[in-house]
C-alpha cells in the first residue's frame, strides 16, 4: 500500500508540473505575441549598415564597369535620309495585343516599325491583359494602364503619326467586324506586310492585327532596313514610358535600396509556368507543381506549340542547359564570385512559380533579399491600381447530393470485380480540398477557369513587372536565372540586358551559360556547400567572361534571332575611339555582332573624354582596396572567401 501511494504522490506532482508549465507557456505566448513587428526592409538594410547614407568604397572585381565595353555608347538617332511622316497615309491600322509584360513590350515596337513600313497611321493599340472586361480601374484605359500615351504620342511623331481612336466615322463599321483582320506570326517578314496586308490596307483605309505571340515582325531585318531596326530601339527605350505614377514609385525604390550607401544586385528567377512546361522541367519541383506543369505542357502539345512527347527527362534537359538555375544554385554562385553574405539582392519577377520555397536557400545564404512587398507599402502599391470595383463574394457551395438511383447507377458502372473496400468513416472535408489545385488535379481532368480574383491579380503582375523593370535597369548589378531560352517569346530578363547593354553597356550584367553552370554542379552535387578552390576559380572565370565580349558573343546567337531588343547591336550603338582595338565578331550568318559600330559623333567623344578622366581619378584611389568595406566583420565577405582559396580548403558559408 505505501508504494501504491507514493506512485500517486509522484503522478500528482508530475501533473502539477505539466499544468504550471502548461500555464507559463500560455502566459508567454499572450504577451510576447503583443510585441511582434512586421518585418520591414528599410529598418533591416539600416541595421545591417548604420552609416546609413554614408559614401562606401565599391569593390571593383564585385561592382566595376565592364572597361572593354565602356567605348560602347546609346545612339538611336536616324543615320541616313530618314522623312518626316506625311500626314496623308495610306489607312489606320488597329491591334490588339495578348499576352503579358514581355510579350506587350515587344509587340509595341513590332507595331511602330510596321506601321513606319506600311506608311499608315497607328492607333495606339489595346492591351488586352488590362481591358475594362478585366476589371480595371476606370481611370485608365488598355494603353494607359501602363504606359503615357502622351509621351508615346510625342516621342515618336518623327516617325509615324499615332492617333488615340479611329476616327467617328469608322468606329462603327469596326464593331460590325467590316475591315480585314490578320493574325501575324511573331517571324512575319516584311514582305508579308508588303505583299498581304499593303493591299488590304489601301483598299479598306483600315486593317486589324492581333498580335499574340509577342511580336509580328522577324528580329533580324535586312541591312537595308538598318533604320527600322533602330525605330526599335527608339520606341522601346525612349518612347515607352511608363505613367508617372509607376515611374515615381520605381525609382523611389532604387531610392530605398541605395540609401543606405550600398550597392544591390537584382536577380531575376525566371521561374515562369508557361516557359518550363516548354522545356518540360517538370521533374526538378515536387508535389502538385510537377502536376501544374505537366499539364500546361500538354496544352501546348495540343496546340502545336511543341512538337516533343509529354514526358522527357528533366535532369538532361536542366544539362543541356534549357531548365532555369534554382534560387539556391544563384545563391552559391554568386559566394562563389565573392559576393558577401550581406549583399543587397533585389528579387525581381511578379510570381515565381513553386512559391516562397524555393527561395528559402537563397534567403538564408543572403539575408537582404528583398523585393516590392518589404519595400513598398500596401498603400503605395494600392495606389498604383486605382479605384476598382469590389468582386463579388466567392462562396464556396457544396457540389449537389446524388439521388438514390444515381448512386445506384454509378455502382453499375465502377470498375472491375472484385469491389473496392467501403470508404473511410466520414470526416471534415476542408474547402481547400475542394477548391484550386487539389481539388481539379485528383479529380478532373481540366483546369477551371480563373476566379473574378485570379484575373485581377493577373492584371496587377503588369504593373509588378513595370516596377521589377525599372529596378533591374537601375541596378549596380544583374543576374539573370534565365534568358535566351530559344522558345521565340521574348522574356523578362532579355529585355531588361537589353536596355541596360543600351543604356549603359559597361554595366555589371552577367550572362552565364546554363549548361556550363549545370556541368559545374554535377562536378561537386554532394558538396555544393563545401566547394573547392579549383571548382569556385572555375565558377569565377566563368561569369567573369560572361561579362564581356564572350557573354554578348552567346547573347547575339541565342537572343538576337528571338528578340532584337535583347541584343540591340551593332545598329542601336555608337563606338567611341579608344586606343584599345576592338576585334569583330561575326555570327552563323556572316552578320557582324560585336564590333561593327559606327563612330560616335564629336560631341558624344567630348563628354565621354571629360567623364572618363573623372573615373580614372576614381580608379586610382580604388586600385589599392582589394576588400569592399561592406560589413565589420571580416570572418564573413570577401576577406574570408579569399583566405580560404588561399589555404586550398572547404568553404563552407554558415563560418
Amino acid at each position: 500500500m505505501a508504494f501504491k501511494s507514493k506512485i500517486k504522490w509522484v503522478a500528482l506532482f508530475v501533473l502539477t508540473l505539466s499544468l504550471a508549465s502548461l500555464v507559463a507557456h500560455l502566459s508567454m505566448t499572450k504577451f510576447s505575441s503583443m510585441n511582434l513587428v512586421q518585418y520591414s526592409a528599410k529598418e533591416a538594410l539600416s541595421h545591417d549598415f548604420p552609416n546609413t547614407g554614408s559614401p562606401t568604397r565599391r569593390n571593383k572585381r564585385l561592382w566595376g564597369a565592364v572597361r572593354s565595353l565602356e567605348s560602347l555608347q546609346p545612339h538611336a538617332n536616324p543615320r541616313s535620309s530618314y522623312p518626316v511622316p506625311d500626314e496623308n497615309t495610306n489607312g489606320f491600322i488597329y491591334a490588339k495585343i495578348f499576352g503579358g509584360f514581355e510579350k506587350i513590350r515587344s509587340s509595341i515596337c513590332d507595331l511602330v516599325t510596321i506601321s513606319r513600313l506600311l506608311n499608315a497611321t497607328l492607333v495606339i493599340p489595346e492591351i488586352q491583359q488590362s481591358t475594362s472586361s478585366k476589371g480595371v480601374s476606370y481611370k485608365f484605359k488598355s494603353f494607359s494602364y501602363l504606359y503615357d500615351e502622351e509621351q508615346f504620342i510625342m516621342l515618336l511623331k518623327n516617325d509615324v503619326n499615332i492617333v488615340k481612336s479611329l476616327p467617328e466615322y469608322l468606329k462603327a463599321a469596326r464593331r460590325r467586324s467590316e475591315f480585314p483582320t490578320f493574325k501575324p506570326k511573331n517571324s512575319a517578314s516584311p514582305n508579308f506586310y508588303v505583299k498581304e496586308v499593303l493591299p488590304n490596307l489601301k483598299k479598306a483605309k483600315v486593317v486589324g492585327l492581333i498580335v499574340t505571340d509577342g511580336g509580328c515582325l522577324k528580329s533580324i531585318l535586312p541591312p537595308s532596313m538598318s533604320e527600322f531596326q533602330r525605330l526599335r530601339c527608339r520606341v522601346a527605350f525612349h518612347a515607352l514610358q511608363f505613367r508617372p505614377e509607376i515611374q515615381i514609385l520605381g525609382l523611389r525604390m532604387v531610392e530605398r535600396l541605395r540609401a543606405s550607401g550600398q550597392p544591390f544586385l537584382a536577380y531575376h528567377p525566371g521561374l515562369v509556368r508557361d516557359t518550363l512546361a516548354y522545356h518540360g522541367c517538370a521533374e526538378l519541383f515536387q508535389d502538385v507543381h510537377t502536376e501544374l506543369i505537366q499539364y500546361r505542357r500538354a496544352q501546348l502539345i495540343k496546340q502545336g506549340i511543341i512538337n516533343d512527347s509529354l514526358s522527357v527527362d528533366s535532369h538532361s534537359r536542366r544539362e543541356n542547359g534549357s531548365c532555369p538555375l534554382m534560387p539556391e544554385e544563384v545563391g552559391l554562385l554568386l559566394r562563389a564570385l565573392g559576393y558577401p553574405s550581406k549583399t543587397i539582392i533585389y528579387l525581381a519577377g511578379s510570381k515565381t512559380f513553386g512559391g516562397q520555397r524555393l527561395l528559402i536557400p537563397l534567403r538564408a545564404l543572403f539575408g537582404n533579399l528583398v523585393d516590392r512587398t518589404t519595400l513598398c507599402s500596401k498603400t503605395e502599391l494600392s495606389d498604383l491600381v486605382g479605384p476598382e470595383a469590389p468582386l463579388p463574394a466567392d462562396i464556396f457551395r457544396l457540389p449537389l447530393p446524388k439521388s438514390e438511383q444515381q448512386l445506384i447507377d454509378q455502382w453499375k458502372k465502377a470498375g472491375p470485380r472484385p469491389r473496392p473496400l467501403p470508404p473511410p468513416p466520414d470526416r471534415p472535408i476542408y474547402q481547400h480540398e475542394k477548391e484550386g489545385w487539389y481539388a481539379w488535379i485528383l479529380e478532373k481532368d481540366k483546369e477551371p477557369d480563373p476566379s473574378p480574383m485570379e484575373h485581377r491579380m493577373q492584371v496587377h503582375r503588369l504593373i509588378w513587372d513595370a516596377l521589377d523593370y525599372i529596378v533591374s535597369v537601375e541596378a549596380d548589378a544583374l543576374f539573370p536565372g534565365f534568358n535566351n531560352d530559344g522558345s521565340g517569346w521574348p522574356d523578362f530578363s532579355g529585355l531588361v540586358i537589353g536596355q541596360r547593354l543600351y543604356e549603359r553597356a559597361s554595366s555589371r550584367t552577367y550572362r552565364p551559360d546554363r549548361k556550363t553552370i549545370a556541368a559545374l554542379f554535377n562536378i561537386t552535387r554532394d558538396d555544393m556547400y563545401h566547394p573547392k578552390r579549383d571548382w569556385m576559380l572555375s565558377v569565377k572565370e566563368h561569369l567573369n567572361r560572361s561579362l564581356s565580349e564572350d557573354g554578348f558573343f552567346r547573347q547575339s546567337l541565342l537572343s538576337k534571332p528571338n528578340s532584337f531588343l535583347s541584343h540591340p547591336l551593332p545598329e542601336c550603338s555608337c563606338r567611341i575611339p579608344s586606343v584599345e582595338t576592338t576585334k569583330q565578331i561575326k555570327g552563323k550568318d556572316g552578320r557582324i555582332v560585336f564590333g561593327g559600330e559606327e563612330e560616335c559623333p564629336k560631341w558624344m567623344e567630348l563628354a565621354r573624354a571629360e567623364g572618363a578622366r573623372n573615373d580614372d581619378m576614381e580608379s586610382a584611389e580604388d586600385d589599392n582596396d582589394t576588400v569592399e568595406q561592406l560589413e565589420p566583420d571580416a570572418v564573413d565577405a570577401t576577406s574570408s572567401l579569399t583566405s580560404l582559396i588561399d589555404h586550398d580548403e572547404e568553404w563552407d558559408p554558415n563560418d
